[in-house]
């Protein structure tokens, strides 16, 4: 609960409200798997890929920095930017939606630095299996958005522009909620 005198949480409306109380909701709902309640991650996947959709919102600060990432290429089969469809499936190559608790910075043969996470719903729970995880791509980058128009599709995965992946991968650590809606 937010006390007098903390300043307003998002003040300029960059965030749907809706999506904001979702996420609010799920901070208290996966209380236990989300100690950290300094900052959260919100992913709007209504919004069209080329748009920025990647909140991390600063819940003491009240403050909220954008950025862009991608949805998987099973989520939006004719590439049109919108991400239509989501599955928990192995090899759906498909975003998931929901609550995650970041599981801190890790490093992968394929995607090279990156950050781990674990899902807390049923929409999510085969996060791990799946290897749905926060990682840079050159496909997220300004100059793919520059030359397509929109993103590229990650194969489920929360993937960002190679530059904002080393301070999102430091803030992220382990124990926050990225919350992702559709």
């Amino acid at each position: 609960m937010r006390s007098f005198g903390t300043p307003p949480l998002d003040p300029r409306g960059a965030v749907p409200k809706d999506l904001m109380d979702r996420a609010m909701a799920a901070l208290d709902i996966h209380h236990r798997k989300l100690p950290l309640r300094d900052r959260m991650y919100l992913v709007d996947f209504k919004k069209f890929s080329g748009d920025e959709r990647l909140y991390e919102v600063d819940l003491i600060a009240g403050e909220v920095k954008v950025l862009r990432t991608c949805h998987g290429r099973g989520s939006d089969p004719d590439h049109s930017g919108y991400a239509r469809r989501f599955s928990n499936t192995p090899d759906s190559n498909m975003s998931s939606i929901g609550a995650y608790a970041t599981a801190g910075a890790s490093w992968g043969k394929q995607q090279g630095p990156n950050v781990l996470l674990d899902g807390l719903e049923y929409t999510n729970d085969k996060a791990r299996e799946r290897a749905i995880i926060v990682h840079g791509a050159d496909y997220a980058d300004p100059d793919f958005l520059a030359r397509e128009g929109k993103l590229g599709r990650s194969y489920g995965c929360f993937s960002v522009a190679h530059t904002d992946l080393p301070e999102l991968r430091e803030r992220m650590g382990e124990g926050r909620l990225l919350f992702a809606w559709a």
